[in-house]
């Protein structure tokens, strides 16, 4: 579904998400699925491009009490261009997100490197994120 998602087809979320949808990412924290619409259209509509690379995806049942329920781990890539971020090239980011469903995602969590995806890609801070991972780096 990610891959076919844009700003103009945001109705494709209403297929795949439970009306009360958790949605976690190292960034935001939203319930409901009125609010994840709104989520997806303002990060579309501020991105040049956005495509979703999916490598694995593993499926487990739930809980013996609760079979009904399913979770999933679903490895992908994102590559996505922001007009004011990297001077507008191209930025990849590896992640996970954990699914958790019956008929439908009643949770989401993503998880990824909020600095590799947008902090280190601002000129000031970009430049001391950088500085503090060489020095790290150098220190073990």
């Amino acid at each position: 579904m990610y891959q076919k998602l844009g700003k103009d087809n945001l109705s494709l979320l209403d297929e795949v998400y439970n009306e009360q949808i958790e949605f976690k990412d190292p960034l935001h924290h939203i319930k409901g699925l009125q609010q994840l619409k709104h989520y997806f259209a303002g990060m579309y509509e501020n991105v040049l491009a956005i495509k979703f690379d999916i490598h694995q995806v593993d499926i487990s049942s739930g809980q013996p009490q609760s079979l009904d329920v399913r979770h999933a781990s679903v490895f992908w890539t994102m590559t996505y261009q922001h007009p004011k971020l990297a001077k507008g090239e191209p930025i990849e980011v590896e992640g996970m997100s954990q699914l958790k469903f019956a008929d439908k995602v009643m949770f989401h969590r993503d998880y990824f490197d909020g600095a590799a995806m947008v902090y280190q890609h601002i000129p000031v801070l970009g430049w001391a994120i950088n500085k503090i991972k060489q020095r790290v780096a150098t220190d073990e």
